[in-house]
């Protein structure tokens, strides 16, 4: 079985982010694997245990982005590709994948369900739409009987279950797996493990129109939260202090 996982380099949302001119300082900002993509590389890796095969990690982006890939590699993945592209969006993202994928014969492509920097959750259907073969979304658990896939797939708190034919478009849901850690050896074998580097040019002809279709207006921090404030007293008492401060300071009307 042929497995290819599209993945994303991300800043940490837990961690402090800088902006300038609205732009994010990448120089302070730290920079890790979408954690909704490590669902996907632990599925992958765990269809491949199951019934054999490879798996291929790839992303789009900036040199930094290696860095990811050899967190996916360190995790047991076979092979890495980085096509280096410096602006996209998801339009592009998923043009450049589609290229990248329409001669490799792949069985599984899986994604993660969203980014946690921009929470799009494009990327993953416009691949498969573009390439024209079935997409699960927000999976939340995975099998494959006699090549067919089963799947069951989160839909605001119920559980819909789906069954496709090979290949298929996944992306993968929090609670499909539990990510696994990479062990030191692991990661020491990662540095060994091969990285492809390509270009956009190399997927695709200048003549085809591969241009922005969306652009950021603005980026910024949102504002801090007042403190806020504790009601006590008789239920009484308590309503017309509530009343007071929702007339005269939050003024809701």
């Amino acid at each position: 079985m042929k497995l290819l996982v599209c993945i994303k380099q991300t800043f940490d949302t837990e961690e402090k982010i800088e902006l300038k001119e609205g732009e994010i300082v990448e120089e302070t900002s730290q920079w890790i694997v979408n954690p909704y993509d490590e669902y996907a590389i632990e599925e992958a890796l765990r269809l491949k245990e199951e019934h054999g095969g490879e798996v291929i990690v790839l992303t789009i982006g900036k040199e930094r982005s290696e860095s990811a890939l050899r967190h996916g590699l360190a995790m047991g993945a076979d092979h890495a590709v980085l096509i280096e592209d410096v602006e996209s969006d998801e339009f592009i993202i998923s043009k450049v994948i589609a290229a990248y994928v329409k001669d490799k014969n792949f069985d599984f492509i899986l994604t993660g369900n969203q980014s946690i920097d921009n929470g799009a959750g494009q990327v993953g259907v416009r691949v498969a739409e573009e390439l024209s073969i079935p997409h699960i979304t927000s999976v939340v658990k995975l099998q494959i009987e006699n090549q067919r896939v089963l799947a069951e797939r989160d839909v605001e708190g119920e559980t819909y279950k789906v069954e496709t034919p090979l290949p298929v478009l996944v992306t993968c849901q929090q609670g499909l797996n539990e990510p696994r850690y990479p062990s030191l050896p692991n990661i020491m074998k990662a540095k060994r493990k091969s990285l492809e580097h390509l270009d956009v040019s190399d997927l695709i002809e200048k003549s085809v129109d591969i241009s922005k279709k969306t652009n950021v207006v603005e980026r910024y921090k949102p504002k801090k939260r007042k403190a806020c404030t504790r009601i006590e007293g008789e239920p009484s008492v308590a309503s017309q202090k509530l009343v007071k401060l929702l007339f005269e300071e939050a003024k809701i009307f």
